[in-house]
């Protein structure tokens, strides 16, 4: 793991695992991150945002702001965590429809160091757009580590792989 001390941006999407992702949140705060959790709007309804908001001290953000609305800080690094297979595809191909990829869209371009842990199963993870997808993220310096499942699978997310952002 490597020692936060910046603000750390944990994007999280709309998959299994994203009720756990305070998890992760707590072991950013221990290691020094201030932590902004960004929700994809589907991811709003598989975690506890009032408890994410107690947690960081920020609100769990999901959309773009309202003008006159403050803007937030850039962060130092990005998570995206679990990232599923349509974030994948669509950071790849620079797609901003929604505001965490518009925050995705921009980290390769600002310096801002990202680190993807997928969720996805093995069919999904053997596709070619997905792998295309992985290799185009990795082309750009973008961290992409994953271990696929098998579909239906229940299997315990590597959280802990998550901080080794930098």
């Amino acid at each position: 793991m490597n020692s936060g001390g910046g603000l750390l941006c944990v994007i999280v999407c709309a998959a299994g695992p994203a009720g756990e992702v305070g998890r992760l949140v707590a072991a950013a705060l221990a290691d020094g991150w201030t932590v902004q959790v960004v929700a994809t709007p589907a991811a709003v309804d598989f975690i506890d945002v009032e408890a994410l908001e107690g947690q960081t001290g920020r609100p769990v953000r999901s959309r773009y702001r309202k003008p006159g609305e403050p803007r937030s800080p850039r962060a130092d690094a990005i998570v995206v965590a679990p990232a599923t297979y349509n974030t994948v595809n669509k950071f790849a191909l620079g797609i901003a429809d929604i505001y965490a990829l518009g925050l995705l869209a921009e980290a390769p371009g600002l310096g801002i160091p990202v680190l993807v842990l997928p969720y996805v199963n093995t069919a999904l993870a053997g596709r070619a757009p997905f792998r295309r997808s992985v290799e185009r993220l990795r082309a750009e310096g973008i961290r992409v580590v994953f271990e696929p499942h098998e579909p239906g699978a229940a299997t315990e997310f590597p959280w802990h792989l998550a901080l080794d952002v930098r």
